[in-house]
């Protein structure tokens, strides 16, 4: 059973279309990889799947749930998290802040387990979110989306500027959560990072699929030629 697809997926901004006819199914504890050189579409597919943009043809569902024209609140209550590439934290609010903003219960309780993964992440709570690194703020990000326990989570390039050991930690939350059933979908061009984590790729081109099938570590030389300019 499928717990996100798409198929004919189309959009963009404006009068400008960046994605044509994309599509891709997952079942529970799969790994979808996503890969292309920068500006091909792939932020913008995350965009539309998230509900952050309009689709200008094709159908996403999540479940059984048919959720085309759904705005982002929406989904993300029915079970679709989401880190964006952009604009992870709001600067001025604490880090505490930041991770419960979005719950009313404004509690710290669904991150216990993330702080003992990221322990430096607990220590800077009370810090304004806009002094933490680049890096920091991706891990802001990611145990903020992860601690949805969503059945289907988007992670847009969530290795970006973070440190090798905190990328260790990343990639063991995301193993433990397929484990148990929850599956991604990772914007990614760390290749050594991504490829443990997926069982199938989808590789864009001019916001079209150039590539779409299983693949594993053993692709990672295929797949290298696609990121090259």
């Amino acid at each position: 059973m499928s717990v996100l697809s798409f198929e004919g997926l189309g959009g963009g901004y404006g009068d400008t279309q960046v994605l044509s006819a994309v599509g891709a199914s997952l079942g529970p504890g799969a790994g979808l990889g996503v890969i292309g050189r920068n500006g091909v579409g792939k932020s913008t597919l995350v965009r539309l799947l998230a509900g952050a943009l309009p689709t200008i043809a094709g159908t996403v569902r999540l479940g059984g749930s048919v959720i085309d024209g759904w705005p982002a609140h929406r989904r993300q209550r029915a079970g679709l998290a989401t880190m964006p590439q952009e604009r992870l934290v709001f600067d001025p609010l604490t880090v505490r802040e930041n991770l419960t903003l979005h719950r009313r219960e404004r509690t710290l309780a669904p991150y216990e387990a993330m702080f003992e993964v990221f322990p430096r992440l607990k220590e800077r709570l009370a810090l304004p979110a806009g002094r933490l690194s680049g890096g920091e703020k991706k891990i802001v990000a990611f145990v903020r989306a992860l601690a949805d326990a969503a059945p289907v989570t988007l992670l847009d390039e969530p290795s970006e500027g973070v440190q090798p050991e905190n990328l260790q930690r990343m990639a063991a939350l995301i193993g433990a959560r397929r484990e148990a059933g929850a599956s991604f979908v990772i914007v990614e061009q760390n290749l050594h990072f991504l490829l443990p984590l997926l069982q199938q790729v989808l590789v864009l081109d001019h916001g079209r699929v150039v590539r779409s099938g299983p693949a594993g570590p053993q692709d990672r030389e295929t797949l290298t030629q696609h990121l090259r300019v």
